[in-house]
């Protein structure tokens, strides 16, 4: 998006969505959030859980607007994952509590 819209919501797209799990939850993003996101178009989708330290990454078959398991990565890797694979990501980080000061 080239420039934020001065309204309170937006139609447009995402080129990606990221969905944290929980067990609370997950049944809810695989099975209503992740049809949605193909009936609309997104391309990339993550799940990740960061209990099982799990990093899941899907792409969309566009024309069958069904999802594709490109690379599923887990524990303390780097890695490079669909739509930012040009750059290193070090999933430590995702299980990692943040730290205070």
């Amino acid at each position: 998006m080239p420039q934020l819209p001065d309204t309170a919501c937006f139609t447009l797209t995402p080129d990606w969505v990221c969905e944290v799990l929980s067990r609370s939850t997950e049944k809810l993003d695989r099975d209503e959030k992740l049809p949605y996101y193909a009936e609309h178009g997104v391309p990339h989708v993550w799940l990740i859980d960061p209990i099982d330290q799990r990093l899941e990454v899907y792409t969309l078959d566009a024309g069958s607007k069904r999802w594709r398991e490109v690379r599923i990565h887990q524990g303390n890797a780097t890695v490079g994952a669909e739509p930012f694979d040009a750059i290193e990501l070090e999933l430590a980080a995702l299980w990692s509590p943040p730290r205070t000061a």
